[in-house]
């Protein structure tokens, strides 16, 4: 079992002093990007995007599903909340909001066949805001939409682009404000994984298990978890299965996925494999581990500024022959407030679905090792945040592997 174990009192960190620093940053990153892409706004359905922009919040898991609050920006001029309902409270002491509106239902739950006409009048006034700001540029970037809206944003002769790249090309450098929370978001989880650790005992099942790390989440100042990645035992292996009412064995492994949205809305990507009990770990299983920790270690060391995707790639640890299928579909990702631009793939895999680019310093990037037998039996997931630096890379999570 790992020493210096992070157990200890919870603690909740009271909000920064420079969180406007990061709102402003924030915004003037977006507008850059649609100054470079010559566009006269952006209109942010995607709930991330739109926190990104405004810091503002409402009901963001739910708002998720439909299209019921969204941000306008003008490239030169203001920045509009569309919010559901009429809650302008919800926006007070935000600079980077020039004006609240109550937002027009355009999804079909709330306003059902009047959802057409209703996207017909939003559209009026999108049009109308990138008329009186755009100096003649009819070219709107739109995050995502729905068909009824989109075909109302054209019909009133806008020229809709891809708002989705602007978004992730401005959320991909971070200031260094936006790492200090972060690193905010990085202690709280750990914390709630040290929650997990000592919660672990045979008998408890990979749900009662995995709410121990919502629950510290929250009781810390967090909002939510995007997933429900932690299995034990045989589901370890193939990866992506999420947590059920199985009840975890002594000796076991177990192994999680966070996925933790903390305070202030950023994300902690980090992964762990346990042995549940005081067992000691079979041969198999350390020598999983061994394999996973030596890719995860091996290719944080590849990682450097300025080094292009595609030479990363070709550099990344080998994966054995036996543990190739099950391989994770990505070695190297992008995180911020969520997952985020760039996903860099294995080898095998780029010409496929790879994409080029260049490692920039003020990325914040996860590098991720999974290893599973194709023959079966149990899997290993292991997962580290890094910050890229002007000279090299600074490891953001400090959770302990385990030292057999």
């Amino acid at each position: 079992m790992p020493k210096n174990r992070l157990h200890g009192a919870m603690e909740f960190t009271t909000p920064p002093e420079y969180l406007d620093t990061v709102r402003h940053y924030r915004l003037n990153r977006v507008r850059e990007q649609l100054r470079q892409q010559d566009v006269a706004g952006l209109l942010a359905f995607d709930q991330i995007n739109a926190r990104y922009i405004t810091d503002a919040t409402n009901a963001t898991v739910w708002c998720s599903h439909f299209e019921a609050r969204c941000v306008f920006v003008a490239t030169d001029g203001p920045v509009i909340l569309y919010d559901m309902g009429n809650q302008p409270f919800l926006a007070e002491d935000l600079p980077t909001i020039d004006e609240y509106r109550s937002m027009i239902p355009i999804y079909f739950f709330w306003s059902g066949d009047l959802s057409e006409d209703n996207a017909k009048m939003f559209a009026d006034e999108i049009a109308d805001l990138v008329h009186t700001y755009g100096a003649g540029n009819r070219r709107l970037a739109v995050d995502r939409c729905n068909p009824a809206s989109l075909n109302s944003l054209v019909a009133k002769g806008l020229d809709i682009v891809s708002g989705q790249g602007v978004m992730e090309r401005a959320r991909v450098i971070k200031s260094r404000e936006e790492v200090g929370l972060m690193k905010n978001s990085i202690k709280v989880c750990e914390q709630a994984v040290s929650s997990m650790r000592a919660a672990m005992r045979p008998g408890i099942t990979e749900t009662a298990l995995w709410s121990r790390l919502h629950e510290t989440n929250i009781t810390l100042g967090g909002e939510w978890i995007e997933s429900r990645l932690l299995t034990s035992g045989p589901r370890t292996n193939p990866w992506m299965r999420e947590c059920s009412q199985r009840v975890v064995e002594r000796g076991e492994m177990i192994s999680f996925d966070t996925d933790l949205i903390g305070p202030y809305g950023y994300c902690c990507d980090m992964s762990r494999s346990w042995i549940c009990g005081d067992e000691k770990p079979t041969n198999i299983q350390n020598q999983l581990y061994t394999l996973a920790a030596e890719s995860i270690q091996y290719n944080k060391e590849i990682v450097k500024p300025g080094v292009a995707f595609r030479e990363m790639s070709e550099k990344f640890w080998k994966i054995p022959e036996e543990y190739f299928d099950n391989r994770y579909g990505v070695v190297v990702h992008g995180v911020g407030l969520t997952d985020e631009y760039p996903a860099i793939k294995y080898s095998s895999d780029f010409e496929e679905r790879g994409n080029d680019g260049v490692v920039e310093a003020g990325m914040t990037l996860c590098v991720e090792a999974f290893i599973g037998s194709k023959y079966g039996g149990e899997g290993v997931k292991l997962e580290e945040m890094i910050l890229v630096t002007e000279t090299g890379t600074e490891q953001l999570t400090s959770y302990p592997l385990e030292d057999w």
